[in-house]
Formats: C-alpha cells, structure tokens, sequence
C-alpha cells in the first residue's frame, strides 16, 4: 500500500491546526497573538480537506 504525498502534508497541516485550537483553550482569549486564532481556525480544516482529496485520488488512482 503506496501512499500519496499528500497525505503526510494533511497530517502535518491538521496536527498543527488541532496545537493551535488548544493552546487557544488553554491560553484563553487574550493570550495569544491573533495569527494563532487564525492558524487554529484555518488549519486544522484545510488540513482534513487535504487529507480527504488525498484518500480520494488515492482510490480512484487503484481502479
């Protein structure tokens, strides 16, 4: 089982949304500089999307 190069971006990208997500939690509301807000809210999607186009265009690539 081969996988697309994708995937391990989508990981990484996900990963870093779910740390910043968390750190805003922990850190609360004023804590945190607002590209963090924004990495946090950003990421973790583009990360799922990414990962969800890889698993995709991995199955239709075996056809």
């Amino acid at each position: 089982m081969t996988t697309s190069k994708l995937m391990p971006t989508a990981v990484v990208l996900f990963a870093l949304g779910v740390v910043a997500i968390v750190a805003m939690f922990v850190a609360g509301s004023g804590g945190l500089p607002p590209w963090v807000f924004a990495a946090g809210w950003l990421l973790a999607p583009v990360g799922l999307a990414v990962g969800v186009l890889s698993v995709v265009r991995d199955s239709k690539r075996r056809r």
